[in-house]
Formats: structure tokens, C-alpha cells, sequence
């Protein structure tokens, strides 16, 4: 039973264990009585149900000695990696969670597009739906240079691995969210492929900097002007692209058509063939020339 297991870890971890547990208690049972209103209350629902998870396992991380004190001691970053997760649930599963009768979208941003939070599946809100998604997106964004800065400290393959993989799944799932009217007529996921090559790539810090850069810049890509949010959207998507960059790294916008790359892959594969056929050519004319 579960009981049993937690008598038979040791005292460090059972501190750990039951004070996140009486802490996380304790916000759920706040938030049981009222809605989430205000952003700041957004952060502090995500802290209680999502964030404390963070910190808790940072400690024990430390606890055990697979990382350094600071990655248990710094209680914001680790508060981050839970908030980021948190809120891409919160924002993918806006749908679910209206027929289930849940609501945790905060007031403070919805109220400025509709009178009711319901009101976003409507078709004629469609528009200002969007806005209000790429709005929470945007906020989300901010926790990833915290995220990147947490995964920077770990030095455990084993801890690495199951901290960066909800994280690159994370921001995978918001670029398909961002901008994207699936959210309110019904599911957004991203591809069984494309979740195996994440786990299989986020091995290492660079890596998933890599990884990031690359969402950032199809949220980039996809960002109306028009949008209310547009340019703070553009703003964190420059700070996290600047961090997930070596210095001195340059990297251009252009961006080509799939034809464009077909063609590449095409005249690669034809030049990769050519090569291999005079490589022979030239290595049975040298035979030939010796006998």
C-alpha cells in the first residue's frame, strides 16, 4: 500500500513527501470554494496543484544527492517547470473542462473578450476566442527561460530525462495550440511521431534549447499582427530563442515552401547518387589501370 511504502523510506523523504502533500491539501481546498479570477490567482491554483509538485521533487532530487543543494534550495525555478505544465493542460483542455463544468481559464483575461467564459465556443466569438488563448500562451511562454535555467542545473541522465520530456511536450503542445481555433470545436494533441522523437531527442540542455528555439519559431511564424498580444508574444519568443542560441549564432526568418525542400531533398539525393556512381567509376578504372 501506499502507506506502507512511505514508512519505509527514509526520514528525508518523508519530510519532503508530507509537507508538499499538507501544502497541496491545503490550496485545493482554497480554490474548492472560488474561481480563478485574477492572473496572480492563476499562478497561485498552478503553484498549489502543479508547482509544489515541482518543488517537491526538486527536494528530493537533492535529498538523495543525484543533483547539487541549489537545484532543491531554488524554489522558483523549480515552481516554473510545474507552472509551464500546468497551464499548457489548463489552455489544450479548455473544451473538456467546459463540459465537465470546470473552469480555470482567470477572469482577468477572458472577461475582456466575452461576458461568460462559455461564451468562446460560440461561432461569432471564434476570433476573440483565439485572442484570448494566444493571450494565456503568451503568459505560459514566460516560464521557459526559468525552465531552461532549472534543466542547465541537472547533471543526472535519469532526472534529466524525466524533467525535460513534459517540458518539450509542453511547448510541442502550445505551438499547435497557439492561434489555433481546434481549441474550441474539439481536440488538439500533437502526433504519436512526434512525442516518440521528442523523448527520444531531449537528452541533453542543448538539445532541448534546440527544441525550444524551433517551437518558438513556429509560434513566431504564426503570430497575426492584428493579435492584442502580438508584440509581447514576439518579446519572449526573442528571449527564449536568445537563450537557446550559442552567442555569436545567427539565425535568418526565411522561411521556404515544402516544394522548396522536396526539391533540395531531391537534387541531395540525386548529387549523393552521382557521387556514388563516379566513386566506382573511378575505383574500377584504378583496378583496371593496376592489372
Amino acid at each position: 500500500t501506499i502507506s506502507l511504502e512511505f514508512r519505509n523510506l527514509a526520514k528525508v523523504y518523508q519530510d519532503v513527501i508530507a509537507d508538499i502533500c499538507y501544502k497541496m491539501g491545503l490550496g485545493m481546498a482554497e480554490f474548492l470554494e472560488k474561481k480563478v479570477n485574477s492572473n496572480k490567482e492563476w499562478d497561485k491554483y498552478c503553484h498549489y496543484v502543479a508547482g509544489l509538485v515541482g518543488i517537491g521533487l526538486s527536494r528530493l532530487f537533492s535529498a538523495s544527492e543525484l543533483e547539487d543543494p541549489v537545484v532543491g534550495h531554488d524554489v522558483e525555478l523549480a515552481n516554473s517547470m510545474g507552472l509551464f505544465l500546468q497551464k499548457t493542460n489548463i489552455i489544450r483542455d479548455y473544451l473538456e473542462d467546459q463540459l465537465e463544468g470546470r473552469e480555470f481559464w482567470p477572469k482577468e483575461v477572458w472577461s475582456k473578450y466575452v461576458k461568460k467564459l462559455s461564451d468562446l465556443t460560440k461561432p461569432e466569438n471564434i476570433d476573440k476566442a483565439v485572442q484570448c488563448m494566444n493571450e494565456l500562451i503568451t503568459n505560459a511562454l514566460h516560464h521557459v527561460p526559468d525552465v531552461l535555467t532549472y534543466l542547465s542545473r541537472l547533471k543526472n541522465q535519469s532526472v534529466f530525462n524525466f524533467c525535460a520530456i513534459p517540458q518539450v511536450m509542453a511547448i510541442a503542445t502550445l505551438a499547435a495550440c497557439y492561434n489555433n481555433q481546434q481549441i474550441f470545436k474539439g481536440v488538439v494533441k500533437i502526433r504519436k511521431g512526434q512525442a516518440v522523437t521528442l523523448m527520444m531527442d531531449a537528452t541533453n540542455i542543448q538539445a532541448v534549447k534546440t527544441i525550444m528555439y524551433q517551437y518558438m519559431e513556429e509560434i513566431y511564424q504564426k503570430v497575426p499582427s492584428t493579435d492584442p498580444s502580438s508584440a509581447k508574444t514576439q518579446q519572449i519568443v526573442n528571449t527564449v530563442q536568445s537563450m537557446s542560441l550559442p552567442s555569436g549564432t545567427l539565425v535568418s526568418r526565411t522561411h521556404y515552401s515544402p516544394f522548396y525542400f522536396s526539391c533540395v531533398m531531391i537534387l541531395a539525393a540525386l548529387s549523393w547518387q552521382y557521387l556514388n556512381t563516379v566513386s566506382k567509376a573511378a575505383e574500377e578504372y584504378v583496378h583496371t589501370g593496376e592489372n
